[in-house]
């Protein structure tokens, strides 16, 4: 059996001494651009992996990031959330830490879970999904001094120049503004939305890119994150003779709900586009918006360790340096 590569062994390759690896891993900022790059290479070339308990013991520290697992509910869009968690466990496996699933059935719940896994050290830092206004969590965390991220920006008055706190989001205006272009190219401005209540953060951010992409108002379509309540207000727009030749929406769920009211008008030739491309768009052969969730997790592990750090380092939410958006891209059937 070959015996795994030891730190000794990445300091020889890389004509450093011991201490410079244990930088380069735990405090890499300290670490000259390139003797890091050179550490780096002979970590990748070795594939060697840190000690996650030896490390524990020696800087006090889980190597565990926490992220509230959301109950199921079954529906379509969930699956973005799974592509997320796989991605982030993954990565973070990558730079020698662990991820703790924890799970809740209210806020309330899952504040003192987070209480519990803070207080008994099982966790450094922890992402939160899901963010609203107001958000509790996020009050609770910072009041703590917890290192975390959220997956989700803040939905502050100023989230960029006056950030309250560390955040990566998928860009949905820039996401539904290709979406309404590219349904513009062939009906001009007859193209419609189909989002959720306003008061939304993400929904009112998504329906902010059509907006802006329309030269003239259009038909705004309401519904909850239901196929059945959507294909109820799609059919009732189209009976009632609304000039529509294209629908973006603000969820896949939204789309498909669309689209089947748009099947049982006779109106095949409706464009519909989706939102977080599922694999139920996908069989259907609807267009939609990905949301690129593998790159979130690369944006939620940079701002929580650095670009290639393998702990957690506790910074402030600087303007500037406090978020990622990540722009998605258009996916056509």
């Amino acid at each position: 059996m070959t015996k795994p590569p030891t730190v000794e062994d990445v300091a020889r390759l890389a004509d450093v001494s011991r201490q410079t690896v244990s930088n380069v891993l735990n405090a890499p900022d300290v670490v000259k651009a390139a003797t890091r790059e050179r550490v780096q290479r002979a970590i990748s070339e070795l594939g060697y992996r840190p000690h996650t308990a030896a490390r524990a013991l020696r800087t006090r520290r889980s190597s565990t990031i926490g992220i509230h697992l959301d109950p199921y509910a079954g529906g379509v869009s969930g699956v973005v959330l799974d592509r997320f968690v796989h991605a982030l466990t993954e990565r973070a496996g990558e730079r020698g830490m662990r991820v703790l699933l924890y799970a809740a059935r209210t806020p309330e719940e899952e504040l003192e879970r987070m209480r519990e896994l803070v207080e008994r050290g099982e966790i450094d830092a922890i992402v939160l999904t899901g963010t609203f206004h107001g958000d509790p969590r996020a009050h609770w965390l910072l009041a703590r001094d917890v290192p975390f991220v959220a997956f989700g920006r803040p939905w502050g008055e100023d989230d960029v120049d006056a950030p309250a706190h560390l955040w990566v989001d998928v860009d949905g205006a820039a996401g539904v503004r290709a979406a309404t272009r590219h349904a513009r190219r062939s009906v001009e401005d007859r193209v419609a939305f189909l989002g959720w209540p306003s008061g939304s953060g993400t929904g009112d951010d998504r329906e902010r890119g059509w907006r802006e992409e329309m030269h003239a108002p259009g038909l705004r379509l309401v519904a909850e994150e239901d196929v059945a309540q959507a294909r109820a207000v799609v059919a009732a727009a189209l009976a009632d003779g609304e000039a529509v030749d294209a629908i973006v929406c603000a969820s896949d769920t939204l789309a498909i709900g669309a689209r089947l009211a748009a099947t049982a008008a006779g109106r095949e030739d409706l464009e519909v586009i989706g939102f977080d491309n599922t694999p139920a768009a996908e069989a259907l052969g609807l267009s939609s918006v990905e949301q690129l969730p593998e790159q979130v997790a690369e944006g939620v592990l940079g701002l929580l360790m650095g670009e290639t750090g393998s702990s957690v380092v506790a910074r402030p939410a600087t303007a500037g340096s406090a978020h990622v958006l990540v722009e998605p891209r258009l996916v056509l059937r």
